[in-house]
């Protein structure tokens, strides 16, 4: 059994003289790969007369750009969705063989891909201090077989 839930949003921007408007991004669509189903979505403009051009960034999420070609005294937008909530399970997944072990290793294909995730950032004083107190909080202050590491580098 599912909700639906029917979300409104509004925007609207008045002014107390006529003004040019440039290209306005509008990132009030949901995602494509989103697991919550969406029945229904609209989205109106004022004013009425301009060009809308739909877009995906990198990550495939929608942005409606927006041209206008006349002087205005108002700029609304509003979003009206009709969404379905049903309950989803998190760990409805399989894992691969090769990942079943801790540590594992990934497909060199995958390193480009990769690679912003494992790029190594410089040790800040308050990441050294908060590693300090991590260290003393889990060997209690004294000396013991636990060991902590970070894969970070010093600058």
């Amino acid at each position: 059994m599912s909700i639906h839930v029917a979300l409104h949003h509004k925007t609207h921007y008045q002014y107390d003289r006529l003004v040019n408007l440039g290209p306005q991004v509008v990132r009030l669509r949901p995602a494509p790969h989103s697991r919550t189903r969406i029945l229904s979505y609209s989205l109106q403009v004022e004013p009425k007369r301009h060009f809308i051009n739909w877009v995906q960034d990198p990550q495939s999420n929608y942005a409606a750009r927006l041209v206008f070609d006349r002087p205005t005294r108002e700029f609304c937008v509003e979003v009206d969705l009709v969404a379905e909530m049903s309950v989803l399970n998190p760990f409805d997944f399989f894992l691969e063989p090769q990942a079943e072990k801790f540590p594992f290793a990934y497909d060199p294909a995958l390193d480009h891909e990769l690679a912003p995730f494992r790029r190594k950032c410089w040790l800040t004083p308050q990441f050294a201090k908060y590693l300090a107190a991590l260290r003393r909080d889990l060997t209690g202050g004294g000396r013991h077989d636990v060991k902590v590491s970070v894969d970070v580098a010093e600058v």
